[in-house]
């Protein structure tokens, strides 16, 4: 049933893009011969759901333009840490990007409120808040920071994790240093938890937990173990204080070179690659 609701939209939707085509005065001669490569980035290795899902956008796009639309991502921070991918895309050198909402308060501090402890009670939860009208009035805000959002992944929950010893109580993260994402409101929530925080790069982590320069981090559990945190940090806790949603965003300088055709298409793969990117 999903299936099929899915390919009535898609012809549904190609359909208002040819007649969109038609309004905006687009040739399809025109359309076949200007070709589109989108830079994407993401921190993570190509085999992470938030790669994937950058994946799935660039195969539907090629797929509905018969490849004048593709998608080259680079995974696996080759683009830089999320904060130099944040304004690489602003400048518009990045056209797709897919970043937690914890950096991007420091951009558009509306983001904030996303990264406030203990906030959502499940992934369900999550989910309903970002589909709807407040997950939507904060993608808007967007824009504000040069960015466009064009939908929300799914991060899981985050945990806290160290080399020392097990965390049973507030009482245990006394004395521990805790990497977190460059935003002061990680460094007040862990200061308030009892510990002491050190904002670092997701890059600097693993070499941080070798050498002693932090004693743990905190994060969900498929980058503790993608990232082989958990051969240095032996110690992973569920506490589950954080769901930090992740977000696509698209450049607001690609959006102003590109058709308003092709920016709903984009729009419309990013929002189709969202159930995909959860589901993974």
């Amino acid at each position: 049933m999903l299936k099929l609701r899915l390919k009535i939209l898609l012809k549904l939707f190609v359909g208002l893009f040819v007649v969109s085509t038609m309004f905006f005065g687009i040739s399809n001669s025109a359309l076949a011969e200007k070709k589109i490569v989108l830079k994407a980035g993401d921190v993570h290795a190509m085999d992470y759901p938030t790669v994937m899902g950058l994946t799935r956008i660039g195969d539907l796009l090629k797929e509905w333009t018969e490849g004048r639309i593709t998608v080259q991502v680079y995974p696996s921070m080759q683009l830089g840490a999320e904060k130099e991918m944040l304004e690489q895309t602003q400048f518009g050198a990045i056209d797709l990007l897919r970043v937690s909402t914890g950096p991007l308060g420091t951009i558009v501090p509306e983001f904030n409120a996303f990264s406030l402890p203990y906030i959502f009670k499940s992934n369900d939860h999550l989910h309903k808040v970002v589909d709807g009208p407040i997950g939507q009035e904060l993608a808007a805000k967007a824009i504000k920071g040069g960015f466009i959002g064009i939908g929300y992944y799914d991060s899981g929950f985050r945990s806290f994790y160290n080399t020392r010893k097990p965390i049973r109580s507030m009482a245990d993260l006394k004395g521990l240093k805790f990497r977190v994402m460059g935003n002061p409101i990680f460094v007040d929530m862990v200061a308030a938890l009892g510990g002491s925080a050190t904002p670092m790069a997701y890059s600097e982590v693993y070499t941080s937990l070798a050498t002693g320069v932090i004693d743990g981090a905190e994060n969900n559990y498929p980058s503790y173990t993608s990232s082989g945190h958990y051969e240095k940090a032996k110690y992973y806790t569920q506490d589950q204080h954080l769901s930090v949603p992740e977000i696509v965003l698209l450049s607001a300088k690609t959006a102003e070179k590109l058709s308003k055709a092709d920016v709903a298409l984009i729009k419309y793969a990013a929002a189709l690659s969202v159930p995909y990117q959860r589901e993974l």
